[in-house]
């Protein structure tokens, strides 16, 4: 039993509707689903009673309701005290799958980082910088993206993708010739997809549909074997072990630059926040992305005009 799944049960408990307790939580249903019966399970009871039309509570699940938000409201409390008595101001930074090493050396002496251990996409990071939910975010974003939320947005790492083979030919494969997967989970997948259409659009790449969240892990080894031609990995699957029967190829003319943006509100006034921005980018330069041959979408905030 974990605390996020206690706050999923409360979040569901008042919505009394799976699909709006997710789009508030800024989890995929299914998975919201699963933690769902997996608390279930935990605890020994059912909580909801569930048909195609509604979702209610059990009598089991009304009476814990009150406990699981006093323990909820007991756990903010410890962590604003324990704030408290560090000494330091705190500020809580999101991810998607990527943090500098030296993310929390950085900042030492600055202020306290708060790593939140809750990973969602880009576009659900972004929106929660917007909102206040995070002071800080490490995730990919466009210029309309920045926009729409009133962001601020400084260039912090960059990965260069390669294609993944059969076989085992190392040598560069030109962009036209790989695939790029793009899935129907637009909410897990959401930036990805954005990404990869663009890039197929302007280099000629093969868009391949699916729809397994194959996107990363064993899903997507098997979709290079059943393709047969060398597919792009994704910025999640960068630095994975791969399959002895499987090898990394760069992407050449062009080569695909994914970047990671430092995100904060544009209107952030608070000092240790925007020490931390100053502290986390001091030193990063443009990463090579500027060079020729490098492919950057149109709106990335990091592109220039020529």
């Amino acid at each position: 039993m974990e605390l996020r799944q206690l706050r999923y049960f409360e979040v569901v408990a008042e919505e009394l509707h799976f699909g709006r307790a997710a789009a508030r939580l800024l989890i995929a249903g299914p998975s919201l689903s699963q933690q769902i019966m997996a608390l279930e399970r935990d605890l020994g009871v059912k909580l909801f009673v569930r048909d195609r039309r509604s979702v209610a509570l059990t009598p089991a699940g009304a009476a814990l309701l009150p406990d699981v938000r006093a323990l909820l409201e007991s756990a903010e409390n410890l962590r604003r005290r324990a704030e408290r008595l560090s000494g330091a101001e705190p500020v809580r930074i999101g991810y998607v799958n990527w943090l500098p090493t030296d993310l929390i050396a950085r900042t030492s002496g600055v202020a306290q980082l708060h790593v939140d251990a809750w990973v969602v996409p880009s576009h659900a990071q972004a929106a929660r910088v917007a909102d206040g939910s995070l002071d800080l975010a490490i995730a990919w974003v466009r210029k309309p993206d920045v926009a729409q939320h009133a962001l601020s947005a400084r260039l912090l790492g960059a990965d260069r993708l390669y294609a993944v083979s059969t076989g085992e030919d190392t040598t560069p494969v030109r962009a036209r010739d790989v695939v790029v997967l793009v899935d129907d989970d637009t909410t897990s997948w959401y930036s990805w997809n954005v990404y990869a259409e663009e890039f197929a659009r302007d280099t000629g790449a093969q868009i391949l549909r699916i729809n397994d969240g194959g996107i990363t892990g064993p899903a997507f080894f098997d979709h290079v074997r059943a393709v047969g031609r060398p597919v792009v990995n994704s910025p999640k699957g960068q630095t994975i072990t791969l399959p002895s029967d499987l090898t990394a190829r760069p992407v050449i003319d062009p080569a695909a630059i994914w970047t990671w943006s430092l995100l904060c509100r544009e209107n952030e006034t608070r000092p240790a926040v925007l020490a931390s921005v100053d502290a986390l980018t001091r030193g990063v330069t443009d990463l090579e992305i500027h060079e020729d041959g490098i492919w950057l979408p149109m709106d990335d905030p990091y592109r220039r005009t020529r």
